[in-house]
């Protein structure tokens, strides 16, 4: 995969990532009945001083809803090849500082994981575009990309290796434990799934799947293979979990792992 090929499909997929995310929030507003910031404020470190009055500004309803129209307006522009130059670094700056207000406004993350893999689509965007500034387009996205594909391996890598540390996966307990908890759960009582032997053999392969993951980058056939996988597997927690933001946040790191497997 060439450079310009994975900059533009990284750039289309993180954007659209985004974008859903933004009317997932846009929407949330409207049904939170949970969040107070006057309760979250005092969780705020009081030093320095000027970050809890600004975002005391941020919160509030209307300055809230102007970020996520920023953010909106943002993610189009992404996706539009818009952020290019001296407009790019500032854009990639934006996304950032918005990340980070919106990790503050639910308490880490609203969404899990997803919400820190997107973190690190825009870190990588923002290394690209900060790099790029200083005269080197092509270096700066190597660099961006390759940190987004780092980030992406150790992920999976990670979730592999934890599975095969807990008992309960590696027996295979997990698996049925897990699905009763989906969109579509409780499983039946005669569903294949808890079969034992079944749901060890399906952990199993989640866990040297993830695990084996990283070898993605030894070949770009390995990685087309890996990503393809990764891409089913996410679309699965999607169905079965709702989990929407999972298999876009992911996949916006896959042209990433394949540029950076054809080199």
């Amino acid at each position: 995969m060439s450079l310009d090929l994975a900059v533009r499909t990284f750039e289309l997929l993180l954007g659209l990532s985004l974008l859903l995310q933004t009317l997932e929030y846009l929407r949330i507003e409207r049904l939170d009945r949970v969040s107070d910031w006057a309760i979250q404020r005092l969780e705020v470190p009081t030093s320095p001083a000027w970050v809890r009055p600004l975002l005391d500004r941020l919160m509030q309803p209307a300055a809230y809803r102007a970020l996520l129209a920023l953010r909106l307006a943002l993610a189009l522009a992404l996706m539009a090849g818009l952020l290019r130059g001296p407009l790019g670094l500032a854009g990639a700056l934006l996304l950032f500082v918005i990340a980070l207000v919106l990790l503050l406004r639910w308490r880490g993350a609203f969404n899990g994981g997803s919400d820190f893999m997107t973190l690190v689509g825009l870190t990588g965007l923002l290394i690209a575009q900060g790099l790029g500034a200083w005269g080197d387009a092509a270096l700066g996205w190597r660099a961006g990309l390759w940190y987004v594909t780092l980030q992406s391996l150790t992920s999976y890598f990670v979730s592999g290796w934890v599975k095969l540390l807990r008992p309960e996966w590696r027996s295979g307990a997990a698996l049925p434990h897990f699905l009763d908890t989906g969109v579509y759960g409780p499983l039946a009582a005669g569903s294949l799934y808890r079969s034992p032997a079944v749901a060890r053999a399906v952990a199993w392969g989640f866990t040297v799947w993830e695990g084996l993951f990283p070898l993605g980058l030894l070949d770009l056939r390995l990685a087309v293979f890996f990503c393809a996988s990764g891409a089913l597997f996410h679309f699965l927690v999607f169905w079965y979990f709702g989990l929407n933001r999972f298999l876009w946040a992911w996949l916006a790191t896959f042209p990433a792992v394949l540029y950076c497997a054809a080199a």
